[in-house]
Parts: C-alpha cells; structure tokens; sequence
C-alpha cells in the first residue's frame, strides 16, 4: 500500500480551498455612505490610545542653583522654578569665594547649556544669572518682591511637568537689549517638546511684564478655553543690572542707567531718616533758647477788664469762744480693749491659784 503525501499549505491546493471559501462567504460590495457612516462610529466608540512622544530634538537643560548663605525664601523659590521646569537639573551649592567662571565647567559636566544661578550677598541681597553656558550671552540681575508658591496660597493649580504658554509685554520688541533678553528667557524657561520629564499638555503661562524699568514674572493657570486665568505663583521682579558677551563675564553689551545698588538705597533710606531726626532736634534747641530769652511785658490794656465782674466781699467773722476739742472714738475703743484685756489676765491669774 502506498503512502499518501500529505499537502503542504502554501501548495496551490490549500489557496483554492480558501478561495472556495471565501467565494462562499463573499457579500455584494457596501455604498459608500454605509462605509462613511460604520467608519464613525467606529471613531466613537474607539478608546483613544496614549499620546503618541515624538523624537526628542531640543535638548535644552537648565541648571539651576544657588551660592551658600542664601536665605530660606530663596531656597524655596529655586525648588518651585525646579518643579515648574522639568528639563532642568540640580547641582551643590557653589562656595562664595569661587569664581563665577568654574560655573560654566559645572555646567559642561552636568551635560547642560543654560544656567540659572542665584548669587546671595550680606545674606540679605539676592542677584540671578540667566546665562548662555558655555559662549554668553548671560545677564545679571537684582531679585526683588519674591513671593513663592508656600507663601502665596492661590486658588490656581496645575499639572506637574506640563508645558508651559510665555507670555511677553510688547516692550520686550522695541529695543535691542531687551530683545535679547526675550530670546534668553524663550530658551531658558521654555520646556522642549517630547522631554522625557514633561507632560504634553499646556494648562499655564509664564508673563513677563517690563513696568519701572523692571522685569515681572507671573505665573497663572488656563482654567478655560475662554483664556480665563488663576494665579499660581511664584512671583518675583528682575531688576537688570548688566548684560555680557561671554558667560558669567566678558564685555559688557548693556548696563542699565536707572539701576540703583541696594547698598546706595539703604544708605538714602539712612540719611532721611538722620535729616528728619536732625530736624527735629534743630526745633527743640529753637524752643529751649526761646525759653531762656527774656520776656517782654507789655503795658495793661485797660479794655481787657472790661467783662471781669467783681467778686461779693463775705462779712469777716470772729470766734470768741474755744471750740470744743473733737473726740477720737478709735482712741476710746483701745482704751476699752485695753480695760477688758487687763481684766481678763486678773480673772485667769486667779483662777489659776
């Protein structure tokens, strides 16, 4: 007996097979309209699936951190721009008699190109460094009004790592330096798109608003489609001071005219408060010399008299008799306490024999 072969499936015998079939199963071709309509509803009811993360091409990294002595209001509002910043990295803070040219070292090992160092001087003064690491350009400026997001306590809210809108005052375009200034913030606080750490979403904006020479930052919550707006915070003001070439040094592009050092403001502060204290005491020597002068008298107006009634003359009366002497009645009453103490001490002395 023969053995039979067994059909391989790609032979010509298995496709005919399935296109008996087929042939079988096959329906008259659908309308277009039919087609339209199943393809919607398929749309409805389809899950949407998870977003879709794109190449990572703008590998913008921020490194942000301080000098030693800061105070605690400036540790916190470095903490909430880390958290609002997700492409950014953290480092030790940095010895205050280094140079601020180590910094660009730091941030080569740190595989960063912007910074964003805070610099604390006589534990009182807080200055920022934006800067372009390791070509410039970098600015400096004076921090003041900080206000984190702890200390705020607004109503607004939003999601960890999500990007942000910037926002930017007209006045950034009309002249040259802060023109530069707006690239640099575009760059520094923008988060890149399809980071690893961010979130595709946009559910707030970064304002920065030119009022006093001085730059404002803001950071408010998109609540609704209708741009309505919370505020989240942290809130501070930049008052620039200079603008170099390089990093953290080199020539200087701009400085500003209406910067005033906190140092000078607190010595005008000092001396008003000394020329309102020497006012003062000018007023009191004024009154005591005219204390000492003499004083002039003037001659009687007789018309000064003229309303002043003459008080009635009492008849002058004299006692010719002694007037009875008054009597102490607590005098007396120690006398009759005496009396009956005395008695007292006789009555037990002679009951005791």
């Amino acid at each position: 007996m023969a053995v039979t072969k067994r059909k391989r499936r790609g032979g010509p015998a298995f496709q005919a097979k399935k296109l008996k079939r087929n042939e079988k199963d096959a329906k008259p071709p659908a309308k277009p309209s039919d087609v339209a309509e199943e393809a919607e509803e398929e749309e409805r009811d389809r899950i949407p699936g998870p977003v879709c993360k794109g190449k990572w091409k703008n590998k913008e990294r921020i490194l942000i951190f301080s000098s030693r002595g800061i105070n605690f209001r400036t540790r916190h509002l470095m903490q909430d721009l880390r958290m609002l910043m997700p492409h950014s990295k953290a480092d030790t803070k940095m010895d205050r008699k280094d140079k601020l040219f180590v910094i660009n070292e730091v941030c080569e090992i740190k595989n960063c190109n912007k910074c964003i160092y805070f610099e604390a001087k006589k534990k009182q003064d807080l200055y920022m460094w934006l800067s372009n690491s390791p070509h410039g350009p970098s600015a400096k400026f004076l921090v003041q009004n900080i206000h984190t997001l702890a200390e705020l306590k607004m109503t607004g809210n939003c999601l960890k790592g999500s990007r942000p809108l910037l926002s930017f005052d007209p006045a950034f375009d009309e002249l040259p330096h802060f023109a530069l200034l707006k690239e640099l913030l575009i760059q520094i606080f923008s988060t890149p798109r399809y980071h690893p750490k961010s979130q595709p979403f946009v559910d707030h904006v970064f304002t920065f608003t030119i009022l006093d020479n001085r730059i404002w930052f803001r950071n408010f919550q998109i609540i609704e489609e209708d741009a309505a707006l919370v505020e989240i915070g942290p809130r501070f003001v930049l008052n620039l001071i200079k603008i170099f070439q390089g990093s953290f040094g080199g020539p200087t592009l701009y400085e500003n005219p209406h910067y005033q050092s906190p140092n000078m403001h607190r010595r005008v502060i000092r001396s008003i408060t000394a020329a309102k204290y020497r006012e003062k005491q000018q007023v009191k020597d004024v009154q005591k010399l005219r204390k000492k002068q003499p004083k002039t008298i003037l001659p009687h107006d007789p018309t000064a008299d003229v309303f002043v009634t003459p008080a009635e003359e009492k008849p002058i009366e004299i006692q010719w008799v002694k007037p009875e002497p008054k009597v102490d009645l607590k005098a007396r009453k120690k006398r009759i306490y005496k009396r009956q103490r005395k008695m007292k001490q006789k009555m037990n002395r002679g009951n005791a024999k």
